[in-house]
């Protein structure tokens, strides 16, 4: 199990601290020296219904000064996926992928479910 996260990220922390009560062990990342890869991406996706936009973080700054909320409709898959790889802070976070699925932000009772698994 992978989770991108980032250090100032709370969400991240929390769903950090919650994997740890869990005893599940996990590979931490960090999403903006290391940003997930295009493959990776490309399965998160599939987990996500192939709902591009769910893959940004859209409250973040580079979303905002990139004009992303305009472009990205205009923006091919291959395209949004290779910037997404390329600039960690516009992945939504955490970033969490399993052997057989994914999720992105932190949802306590979706995590359970994909723990289990």
């Amino acid at each position: 199990m992978k989770i991108y996260t980032y250090k100032n990220c709370d969400s991240c922390r929390k769903a950090t601290k919650w994997l740890q009560a869990r005893e599940i062990g996990f590979e931490e990342i960090p999403i903006r020296e290391t940003p997930p890869t295009v493959a990776e991406l490309k399965t998160m996706l599939g987990h996500l219904n192939g709902e591009l936009k769910r893959l940004f973080n859209t409250s973040g700054q580079d979303y905002r000064a990139l004009g992303l909320k305009d472009s990205l409709l205009a923006m091919s898959e291959s395209e949004a996926l290779k910037l997404l790889s390329e600039n960690g802070n516009l992945v939504k976070r955490p970033f969490l992928l399993t052997k057989g699925s994914g999720a992105v932000g932190f949802k306590e009772v979706e995590w359970g479910d994909l723990c289990k698994s």
